[in-house]
């Protein structure tokens, strides 16, 4: 199973680092598979240590892809020196076992370490399942058709029309604006 987290991890000097990625569970904890190159990637390798967020917050998503940080408070997890979202529904924070080298995706295994819950979870709306998908669309636009993401698009489109909150709409926004951009600059 995989689940749609936040990561924060931390550079050697302490420079936290914040990424959405999909968490695969297996026993005791998670593997994660960052992208090469990327600074998790380098944070875990270097620090062997993360935290995996609970969020249902979908601009922090939203806003990673497309470069537009929203203002994400962090602070010193329990029990590891690693940031972790000050405002996430819980958070398991994780040691890396081992890594499994990879041209492309490199594995590390994590061992989860210490959980803590800080805030109800008060259920999804379907926008915010929908604000992930167009996030993972917008995140491969380079490598899909324009047709497929419009018609992916035009689909999840119907969910944050009947369930959105502020939130969700301000994150579909930004969406719509990341694929209308790309489209701008590839035909120029």
């Amino acid at each position: 199973m995989i689940r749609e987290v936040i990561v924060t991890t931390r550079s050697i000097e302490g420079e936290p680092h914040i990424a959405p990625m999909g968490a695969t569970v297996i026993e005791g904890g998670y593997l994660l598979q960052p992208f090469r190159p990327s600074r998790t990637l380098t944070n875990l390798a270097t620090t062997r240590i993360a935290v995996v967020n609970f969020t249902d917050d979908v601009r922090i998503f939203a806003g990673c892809v497309v470069g537009r940080r929203v203002a994400v408070d962090v602070r010193r997890a329990n029990n590891i020196d690693c940031p972790r979202l000050a405002d996430a529904l819980s958070h398991d924070e994780v040691t890396v076992e081992r890594m499994e080298d990879d041209p492309q995706r490199p594995r590390f295994f994590c061992k989860t370490y210490f959980s803590d819950g800080h805030k109800r979870f008060e259920g999804l709306n379907r926008a915010k399942a929908a604000v992930l998908e167009a996030a993972v669309l917008v995140s491969r636009l380079s490598l899909l058709p324009d047709e497929k993401v419009d018609q992916e698009m035009a689909y999840l489109a119907i969910a944050v029309e009947k369930t959105a909150g502020p939130e969700e709409l301000e994150a579909w926004g930004w969406m719509i604006e990341a694929i209308d951009e790309h489209r701008r600059q590839r035909a120029s």
